[in-house]
């Protein structure tokens, strides 16, 4: 979504201060209140109306390169046991998600032993009776 041009925030800030109220602002400029609210605050707290900048660090702190290479010594590592390896203070979910960019799905393998829970039926006999 973009943000409201500068024009637009001029002539808001510009009704504000000619002494119109917030819900007037809005229902004039067919924006919401919690907008022109926003906007308002904006300025008394940073002394601007440019809109933010979106999005936060875009960079992983996970190493790809290392990350495959602990996946191929050994494969069944938690995310845990992976975050620890590779020495890195992130969420579990970040290493979930480097994982998912080299395509690397995070499965149980199949040669890990079963759970203790057994079988819930018996084998012989009838179910469902």
């Amino acid at each position: 979504m973009k943000p409201y041009s500068m024009d637009l925030r001029e002539r808001v800030m510009a009704a504000y201060d000619a002494g119109r109220q917030t819900k007037e602002i809005a229902e004039r400029f067919d924006v919401s209140l919690a907008w022109v609210r926003r906007l308002k605050q904006h300025r008394r707290e940073r002394g601007d109306i440019i809109p933010r900048t979106g999005g936060g660090n875009q960079t992983t702190k996970v190493d790809p390169i290392r990350l495959r290479e602990l996946i191929d010594q050994k494969p069944d590592a938690t995310l845990a046991e992976l975050r620890e390896s590779l020495k890195v203070d992130c969420a579990l979910w970040t290493i979930c998600k480097a994982l998912r960019k080299l395509k690397l799905t995070y499965k149980k393998s199949r040669f890990t032993p079963p759970s203790r829970t057994g079988p819930m039926s018996r084998k012989s006999g009838r179910s469902g009776r």
